[in-house]
């Protein structure tokens, strides 16, 4: 009987594991590549500090736990990286490691003892959303009668009958948007997922006359163009946000006083939503997120809103309980 074929090298899997499973099994999106590709710069770097290792000699059996928790001790001792940027370094090399068990066997003991290494709890600020008037006077700020007036009121009403994020906004394209009997709009989100998101019969009359404003455009044309045709950029939206919250601020000066950011539209069609009933599910699927427990967040601060409001009935001194609900390789990296 022929003996069997040896296991792969580290190195081996590392580069199958970029160049075949994330990008044709999993068809991740360049963001997600370079993020695990910066993980592993810093792993290996440290690796190599750390038991005297270059990178092409590195094992399986060397990511053990211990390695791993010193990693992440380091990203935090060191860089200074905080909860949510160690627990992304530690989500890439799980990815890496869950991978690398169906091709080395005899590694297996190693890579369950690092897939147990857990993630790091933190404590989420409590989230930033703006009242159904204040949403309003942002919306009704723009000067509709000019071109620039007329495409942020657009885009800003898409954002929050959406809850687009920012790059899903800027990346909807004339022919996205579906104006007959069931107007919706086709946004493509994190990591390529794509989904469509009905509209409100006031948004679908903007964006209709927006169109017929913009004339004849391709469908591959962006939605939100900047005067002189290229597209808008983040930096753009959060510049032209602040202009209409100032002038939204004449008639609500609370406004003045808030940091407010397109993030922050997202996040008010999302409390509105569940405010107005809608199922935690439902707002999942509204918002692109995964799983409801994402979505969860939103309870959460509904439920911390409504504490506040609960404390001021009641008498002074008694303290309100907070309800939680249960719940070459280097180079090769490089090239990336």
């Amino acid at each position: 009987m022929a003996d069997p074929l040896p296991a792969p090298t580290f190195a081996t899997l590392l580069q199958r594991f970029f160049t075949e499973h994330l990008v044709h099994h999993r068809a991740v999106s360049p963001r997600t590549i370079a993020a695990y590709r910066d993980t592993f710069q810093l792993l290996l770097r440290f690796t190599q500090r750390h038991i005297g290792k270059a990178p092409t000699a590195v094992t399986l059996a060397d990511l053990d736990d211990t390695l791993v928790l010193a990693f992440l001790n380091d990203l935090e001792q060191t860089r200074g990286n905080g909860a949510r940027s160690r627990n992304a370094r530690l989500a890439a090399i799980r990815s890496f490691l869950n991978y690398a068990a169906h091709y080395d066997l005899t590694a297996l003991p190693v890579i369950e003892r690092a897939l147990a290494v857990p993630q790091k709890r933190f404590d989420r600020p409590l989230l930033g959303f703006l009242s159904r008037d204040e949403m309003q006077a942002i919306l009704a700020a723009p000067d509709a009668q000019s071109w620039v007036g007329q495409r942020d009121q657009v885009l800003f009403n898409l954002l929050y009958n959406t809850g687009a994020r920012v790059s899903e906004g800027l990346a909807v394209r004339a022919g996205d948007v579906v104006l007959d009997r069931a107007p919706c709009v086709h946004l493509r989100g994190k990591g390529r997922k794509q989904r469509t998101v009905p509209l409100w019969r006031p948004t679908a009359a903007l964006i209709r006359a927006w169109k017929q404003r913009l004339g004849a455009v391709p469908d591959a044309a962006a939605l939100f163009p900047t005067r002189d045709g290229n597209a808008m950029t983040r930096s753009n939206v959060t510049q032209r946000l602040a202009v209409y919250v100032k002038a939204a601020g004449t008639t609500m000066p609370a406004l003045l006083d808030r940091a407010i950011s397109p993030h922050t539209i997202r996040h008010t069609t999302a409390m509105h939503l569940l405010q107005s009933g809608v199922d935690i599910t439902v707002i999942a699927l509204w918002l692109g997120h995964e799983s409801p427990a994402t979505t969860h967040m939103y309870v959460e601060a509904d439920l911390a809103m409504k504490e506040r409001a609960l404390g001021r009935l009641q008498p002074p001194g008694i303290a309100t309980q907070r309800y939680r609900p249960p719940d070459e390789l280097m180079a090769f990296l490089h090239s990336l």
